[in-house]
């Protein structure tokens, strides 16, 4: 999936990586956002596993696969980074069995609705921390860590965002109209 950002990406990591800056530990809300991230990606992974166990859609199974695949390269760079810097990784949930979504009993099967609107609201909830993460770092290796994970997840979002619209599945709040405007 090609980063829309990749430029800018670019010559913010360069302009960052220029500097000297000293390499200081870790504060305690950085480690707690770093452990919290990769808890909340492998959990929001266990949901991709389900989705991918109960959908038949093609483009659902293959939306599914690309979280699956975006949310184990920020666990893996994630886990990489908190193993350099001496913190213990969280204690997660193990990988879901395939299963044939044909045998799920339609009381229990999501349906591809239901899919892809959990997708995007623990996508929100991502894209969040990771500005959290972001904004909490003091050392730029970490806040640029942050920042790419931030900008993959718009990118996917887009991709997210396009299929629901095509399927009519996107939940859209009441639209605010203000006082007198029907009127106008």
């Amino acid at each position: 999936m090609p980063n829309p950002f990749e430029a800018v990406w670019n010559s913010l990591k360069l302009a960052i990586d220029n500097t000297d800056e000293p390499k200081s530990p870790l504060h305690v809300i950085e480690v707690g956002d770093c452990w919290k991230y990769v808890t909340m990606v492998e959990e929001f992974i266990r949901y991709e596993e389900i989705g991918l166990n109960t959908s038949s859609d093609d483009e659902i199974i293959e939306m599914l696969t690309d979280a699956v695949q975006l949310c184990e390269s920020h666990v893996k760079k994630m886990s990489q980074f908190m193993r350099q810097e001496g913190i213990s990784l969280p204690d997660v949930t193990s990988s879901k069995p395939n299963s044939d979504s044909k045998e799920v009993p339609l009381g229990v099967k999501l349906t591809d609705s239901e899919i892809s609107n959990g997708i995007a609201f623990k996508l929100v909830i991502c894209m969040q921390h990771c500005a959290k993460g972001q904004a909490d770092s003091l050392r730029n290796d970490m806040g640029m860590m942050w920042l790419n994970f931030y900008s993959e997840w718009v990118t996917f979002r887009s991709t997210l965002k396009t299929l629901m619209r095509k399927r009519g599945w996107i939940k859209v709040p009441p639209y605010y109209y203000p006082p007198g405007y029907p009127n106008q």
